[in-house]
């Protein structure tokens, strides 16, 4: 985002015009007068990562206009950032600028913080990483009380953790979640809670078991778990398996099972095209779930046509979308069948066009 759009004093206004450009977008699928969950207008953002240009002995954080690679902007100030990060910022600039060892061929630096003070800083080089850096990296890890990854083209070091642990109250109970390093997390915690309250409330009668499709490191998952007999979670990606069961066994919960697979596999062996000597690790077999209620929250590029038909088949869909051009086109399959109960749009990224969409689908009955 460009910070030249960076503006508190309008934020509603021009939150308003994206509430209504997405309505628009999802008219044709009837849905329903939409819940809107603002973002706070400045202090939003968990994570940050930015270039390092060097000018003799400068050293500053920049961005770039589009297509314009040699045209920096220095950062001086990030509003949109958490606290933690908007304070760490210039005083790691300046303990850069001092020492040598730690900024020689530095490239990029990429923040990662929580809600519960806790934050993690990769430094990336144009350089092999030796033990005088590591010495000094220690220094600096200490110095600022953060964890610390350093990284070169085949080589991650590790100061003290590769990442972090956040706390989020949702309806009044609290959850801890682990957040890696260069993994993906919610950007916004605080949107991100209304999220998960909200899908939570719109479970909170379901009954049944649960699949959820793509569940990263459990965001959505442990809260959903309260409201279903059992939860099936599905995800490909092995550092965010690896975040989730950590987090399942740090909260307590007994009712969830975890496989790695795709979604495009899920599917497979929903229909009985494929067996998976991963589903063996499941408690009880596929077909013994009760599975009345399927919760997505897929990338940008939506559900893919095959997926969408499985899903289908369920009475109740639970739909996360960070795009809503490919949900209208996942709407266009899913309304033969379903109908939007409720909507809501979720400000995870102030001051840009993106909005985060969330809908319920009931089936029709047949007729």
């Amino acid at each position: 985002m460009p910070l030249s759009h960076f503006d508190p004093a309008n934020y509603d206004a021009l939150l308003a015009t994206k509430v209504a450009q997405t309505c628009q977008r999802l008219a044709p699928f009837a849905v329903p007068a939409p819940e809107v969950f603002p973002s706070a207008p400045e202090a939003f953002r968990m994570r940050a990562e930015f270039r390092i240009w060097h000018d003799g002995d400068a050293l500053d954080y920049v961005m770039f206009p589009p297509g314009e690679p040699n045209s920096p902007i220095p950062i001086t100030q990030f509003p949109i950032a958490c606290d933690a990060i908007q304070t760490l910022m210039p005083a790691l600039r300046d303990y850069l600028r001092r020492h040598t060892v730690l900024r020689r061929k530095l490239f990029q630096i990429e923040f990662l913080s929580t809600m519960r003070g806790e934050t993690l800083i990769t430094l990336a080089y144009h350089r092999r990483l030796d033990t005088d850096w590591e010495t000094a990296a220690q220094v600096l890890a200490e110095e600022f009380n953060v964890a610390l990854v350093g990284r070169s083209r085949k080589q991650k070091v590790v100061i003290g953790r590769d990442h972090v642990t956040e706390q989020l109250q949702v309806a009044g109970r609290d959850y801890l979640y682990r957040q890696y390093e260069q993994a993906f997390t919610q950007p916004n915690a605080g949107v991100n809670r209304h999220m998960i309250e909200w899908a939570c409330a719109n479970a909170a009668s379901a009954g049944g078991d649960l699949l959820e499709l793509y569940c990263g490191n459990g965001n959505f998952t442990l809260p959903l778990s309260r409201h279903f007999n059992q939860v099936l979670a599905t995800e490909l990606a092995k550092t965010s398996i690896r975040a989730a069961q950590w987090a399942i066994a740090a909260n307590h919960i007994d009712n969830v099972a975890m496989i790695r697979l795709a979604a495009e596999e899920v599917t497979q062996a929903m229909n009985g095209e494929r067996e998976f000597r991963r589903l063996a690790q499941l408690p009880q077999p596929l077909q013994d779930y009760c599975l009345n209620t399927v919760f997505v929250d897929p990338p940008r590029a939506g559900l893919d046509p095959a997926t969408v038909a499985m899903v289908q088949a369920f009475p109740t869909i639970m739909y996360v979308s960070c795009n809503p051009v490919t949900l209208a086109d996942n709407l266009v399959q899913l309304n033969e069948t379903h109908d939007v109960s409720r909507f809501a749009l979720f400000d995870q990224f102030p001051y840009t066009e993106h909005m985060e969409c969330g809908v319920v689908l009931r089936q029709r009955a047949a007729r």
